[in-house]
């Protein structure tokens, strides 16, 4: 092993052990989210503790079994022989899973990884067709959710005289939902022959996806109150009777960027002005941190969405039943699985792909 890794590994059983006694602390319950944070940066350190240390013993084993062969073959026993050749066999293989496992465990983590996210949906080219398409979108990324034991919220919604939407925007809550979901931002492109279609011609339309980690409120972002324009208005859509006889609809601009957040589904004002907020500082957050991303020379092209609505990432083609992500050229023929939420095989791929380009990056 690296002697950069050994330090490192000894850096992590250091913390790992700073941690635990900062968790029993009898005042580690007083502040529940710096305990949250806690909790979270040690189950990633035991993560990679543990995998070290079956690493250490697989290898102890692997010597042990080597020097059983020996023993077997000098005084021909043939029982040992077969069980140490069994065993060697097992640990060679088991070895080489460990180590990528801890490779990839001490890649540099997204520090978003654990955080909600804000998806938002809008339809792009085609009209009615790239409405209908964001609905389906929307109910492709509900099931996931769904899946997950994930909540979702719908925070806005325009819904489209067709069905669909023209534009919908959803917080999805639980536990490490952007790490699954962050590469899912840029353009959707479907194929199909729309309902209204006669000839039964092939029409491609598109809509645009981008998922935004919520802001939480240890992070901080400095906006001016001057800066805000907060406008109230009558919901309109789905939402019951309650929320269309008044102004709890709530519109926040951020005057300086010209960028908004609002949300109608809500019960009350203030609930929708805390959601839309919530929105507004997780948009801005982001642009903040795509600037600072682009300004690292090293910067290199990354599966990670950043929201850009001009690059076309996935092709969903209903003729053939196929599914295509052109940033990693894997193609699925079982559309109507994927659309019903079934996503794991999209999204390990794309995390696996990801990972390796950090590994490449770390070994340049």
């Amino acid at each position: 092993m690296k002697q950069s890794l050994r330090t490192k590994l000894n850096t992590l059983f250091d913390r790992l052990e700073e941690v635990d006694l900062l968790l029993s602390l009898p005042n580690a319950t007083d502040n529940m989210q710096e305990f949250a944070k806690l909790s979270r940066e040690r189950n990633e350190l035991a993560e990679v503790t543990d995998t070290y240390k079956q690493l250490q013993t697989a290898e102890t084993d692997l010597q042990n079994s080597q020097r059983l062969l020996n023993e077997a073959q000098a005084t021909n026993d043939a029982e040992m022989l077969e069980l140490a050749e069994l065993e060697i066999a097992e640990l060679k293989e088991k070895i080489p899973q460990l180590d990528s496992q801890l490779e990839k465990l001490l890649l540099p983590k997204d520090p978003d990884d654990h955080k909600n996210v804000v998806l938002e949906i809008r339809a792009g080219t085609g009209g009615d067709e790239s409405a209908l398409f964001s609905g389906d979108l929307f109910r492709m990324y509900s099931r996931y959710a769904e899946s997950k034991g994930w909540r979702v919220e719908i925070l806005s919604s325009n819904e489209s005289d067709l069905g669909g939407y023209k534009e919908i925007v959803a917080q999805i809550s639980g536990e490490n939902v952007y790490a699954a979901l962050k590469f899912e931002s840029g353009a959707h492109r479907v194929q199909r022959v729309p309902e209204t279609e006669t000839q039964g011609r092939v029409h491609t339309s598109a809509c645009t996806v981008a998922i935004l980690p919520e802001a939480e409120e240890t992070e901080e972002i400095n906006i001016n109150p001057a800066d805000l324009r907060i406008d109230t208005y009558r919901a309109s859509g789905a939402g019951g009777q309650h929320i269309q006889k008044t102004d709890s609809a709530v519109r926040i601009t951020h005057l300086p960027t010209g960028i908004t957040a609002e949300c109608q589904d809500g019960r009350s004002q203030h609930s929708n002005k805390a959601s839309a907020m919530k929105v507004l500082i997780s948009r801005l957050l982001n642009i903040q941190k795509e600037k600072e991303r682009s300004e690292r020379a090293d910067l290199r092209k990354s599966l990670v969405g950043s929201g850009d609505r001009s690059e076309r990432i996935r092709t969903y083609n209903f003729p053939q039943g196929r599914l295509t992500d052109h940033r990693i050229n894997l193609t699925l023929y079982k559309l109507t699985d994927i659309l019903s939420g079934n996503l794991d095989e999209v999204i390990n791929a794309l995390a696996t792909e990801f990972q390796a380009e950090q590994l490449a990056n770390l070994n340049d």
